[in-house]
């Protein structure tokens, strides 16, 4: 008995400090009083009690963390009502929550399937204070229920993910200014998504008026395709739609502009690039100019090639894949063929617009009739 109120006792201790600038209004003050030291701190030796039964199921490494203090600088106690019964536990156990949300627990925001999404603007300063939020947070979000949790460590915080990590919290994905960790709080399946598992590419299939075809050599490719000539690739950027990432793509390598016509075909592949899935979309382009005018640190040539010449490549005749595609693109010009084009709809689902990619193929339709 003695032991865990101390133990207790120098939880608040050790959390006291960390509190200073955080206190709300009225938050505390009728069970815990800090002015700034530890030893100013005031717990009664009941409350104490009711505290350490209360927590005596949160995980052993917050507890850890919670209740780390000399026993030299436990406080003394203050003349807290010595009532009992179990009305008066319970409400000494939600002020104690009620304490620990305020003053202790990392900022956060409910998310629509009952976890939280930590404030990554309003962390710690230093390494100490967050291990200490960190587990008091996780110790109150189990309390209340609290399922997935989404820690956001910008790149100024890098330090703190080893504290995050010995805390059981996993890698999610990783961008240029952060990293994001997760936390699975229910003792039951993690239903919290995974990482973006695609990325999107497109390629330009970009024809005039003389059936030549605008095709690209790369400066940094491999052997396989030395001397062959491709279509203009590239990958979609955040936010960015396909038609859009087509001719971006297209007038970055060539300085050709185009208009976007339609999709006619897309590819699914697995394991392209760090285990992670690849949509490939075949865009037909229309140019709205022809002189050429290349990216150097990308591409070592560039010209119109007659599709004829274009499609009679080694490359192209012993690849299935690519000699299915040309196939499709030709049928297309000869209008036996209808692409996808990019509709704008509203959905009340989310209120969003987005791109809804399909087949229309009406008589004044001068771009597409069906076969």
């Amino acid at each position: 008995m003695e032991s865990s109120l101390l133990d207790t006792a120098a939880a608040a201790a050790s959390l006291c400090p960390a509190a200073a600038g955080r206190r709300r209004a009225g938050n505390a003050a009728s069970f815990l009083s800090c002015s700034g030291s530890s030893r100013d701190c005031r717990v009664s030796a009941s409350y104490s009690h009711s505290i350490s039964r209360m927590l005596s199921g949160v995980r052993s490494a917050a507890r850890k963390k919670l209740f780390r203090a000399d026993p030299a600088d436990l406080l003394a106690v203050a003349n807290w009502p010595e009532t009992g019964g179990a009305g008066h536990q319970q409400q000494q156990q939600q002020h104690w929550w009620a304490a620990l949300e305020h003053n202790f627990v990392l900022e956060a925001t409910d998310d629509q399937y009952g976890g939280v999404v930590v404030d990554a603007d309003r962390l710690p300063a230093d390494k100490d204070a967050f291990a200490r939020s960190l587990a008091a947070s996780l110790s109150y979000w189990k309390s209340v229920g609290k399922k997935g949790v989404w820690l956001k460590l910008p790149v100024d915080r890098a330090e703190f993910v080893p504290l995050a990590v010995k805390e059981g919290f996993k890698y999610h994905h990783a961008e240029e200014s952060y990293l994001m960790l997760t936390y699975w709080i229910p003792d039951e399946p993690n239903l919290l998504p995974a990482n973006a598992s695609h990325q999107v590419g497109v390629g330009g299939f970009v024809i005039n008026d003389q059936m030549e075809v605008l095709v690209v050599q790369e400066k940094y490719r491999g052997s396989s395709l030395d001397g062959v000539w491709k279509l203009p690739t590239g990958f979609i950027l955040a936010s960015e739609e396909i038609y859009t990432g087509a001719s971006r793509e297209v007038e970055e390598e060539t300085g050709v502009d185009t208009e976007f016509v339609d999709v006619v075909a897309f590819r699914h592949a697995h394991n392209v690039a760090f285990q992670k899935s690849d949509l490939f979309f075949i865009c037909m382009l229309r140019p709205v100019s022809s002189q050429i005018k290349i990216d150097e640190t990308e591409i070592q040539a560039a010209k119109w090639m007659p599709l004829e010449e274009f499609v009679k490549q080694p490359f192209i005749q012993e690849d299935h894949m690519f000699q299915k595609i040309m196939d499709i693109c030709i049928q297309r010009l000869r209008k036996c063929y209808c692409g996808l084009t990019p509709h704008h709809v509203v959905s009340k689902f989310d209120d969003r617009t987005s791109t809804l990619y399909y087949n229309v193929a009406e008589p004044e339709d001068v771009n597409c009739s069906a076969a």
